[in-house]
């Protein structure tokens, strides 16, 4: 007689099944610990608070949260200085779209000349577009200032679109792609059919550098959008802010931080205004990021295998 099958789980299946409990577990204590705050924050701008600008309930609470309250400190954080926050937005718009659409324009040929063409100093080229990348920002901006000051083009966009449009990580980006993503044996066979390096590049390479140019775009972007330094020392006129200065002028100039400089004032933002200020700020960032979503998971694995 047959006997019954063992469906027990074995010790090696217990045991995986402990270790991924125990993986899942300690990656929503850590989800935990940054949704909450983050939650909180964002949930600040759906509240109101009183005329010292207390929060009732304490900050981490999220009892009184409505859309009203929205509106009303949306319409506070218009009214500072005669609505200048949405010209700052405009302006980070200008300013991050224009020096992302350069840097891709730049980056994508520069990347597949690395990595297909052969041509002398490539490996050189390669080179300093690496050190580049590892070179703090902060380093150049007081020299990106006197070249721009020498040029009499201080409180212009221009000249800033044009420094955010050189982005070594983005040739590095695309270098990446090419070398990994286009066959060199597709290459030489367009060359033998007599298409020139140019007729290759806009025949082979560009209809397959869509994910590149989304990788470029989309770290180009953020990277122009969170920049401080620059915008800092080019661009200091009020009215010439991008949202990154402004949200530090918003700041500055709330009560909570410097009662003295928010005493002349009409204006008062306080704790759920900057709260939402900052959450419109991030507003673009995430539409970049859901359109570039589905080339950024795709792009994880860029350069792992050749092939």
């Amino acid at each position: 007689m047959a006997q019954p099958a063992d469906t027990r789980p074995s010790p090696r299946t217990r045991g995986w099944t402990r270790s991924r409990a125990g993986r899942i577990t300690l990656l929503l204590i850590a989800g935990a610990i940054f949704a909450i705050p983050m939650s909180t924050f964002f949930g600040m701008g759906f509240r109101s608070h009183d005329g010292t600008g207390q929060v009732p309930g304490g900050i981490f609470s999220l009892v009184g949260l409505s859309i009203s309250n929205a509106i009303a400190n949306w319409s506070t954080v218009l009214a500072f200085n005669g609505g200048i926050f949405t010209t700052w937005i405009v302006n980070s718009l200008i300013v991050a779209g224009g020096g992302a659409l350069l840097a891709i324009l730049t980056a994508i040929p520069t990347g597949y000349a690395l990595a297909k063409l052969r041509f002398r100093g490539r490996r050189a080229i390669r080179f300093i577009t690496l050190l580049t990348m590892v070179m703090p920002n902060t380093v150049l901006v007081i020299p990106l200032f006197l070249e721009v000051s020498a040029v009499s083009a201080v409180n212009q966009f221009w000249p800033v679109i044009v420094i955010m449009g050189f982005y070594p990580f983005g040739v590095y980006l695309a270098y990446i792609h090419f070398a990994t993503a286009l066959p060199t044996e597709l290459v030489e066979a367009a060359r033998i059919d007599g298409l020139s390096e140019i007729g290759v590049f806009w025949r082979i390479a560009v209809p397959v550098s869509k994910q590149a140019v989304a990788l470029v775009a989309f770290f180009s972007f953020v990277a122009n959008w969170t920049n401080y330094f620059l915008p800092l020392v080019l661009l200091p006129i009020d009215k010439k802010y991008t949202v990154s200065l402004g949200l530090q002028q918003l700041v500055g100039s709330s009560p909570l931080y410097d009662p003295t400089k928010a005493a002349g004032l009409n204006v008062r933002l306080y704790g759920p205004e900057l709260a939402l200020a900052t959450t419109v700020s991030i507003v673009p960032l995430l539409i970049v990021f859901f359109m570039a979503q589905r080339y950024l998971m795709r792009g994880q694995m860029m350069g792992a295998v050749k092939g």
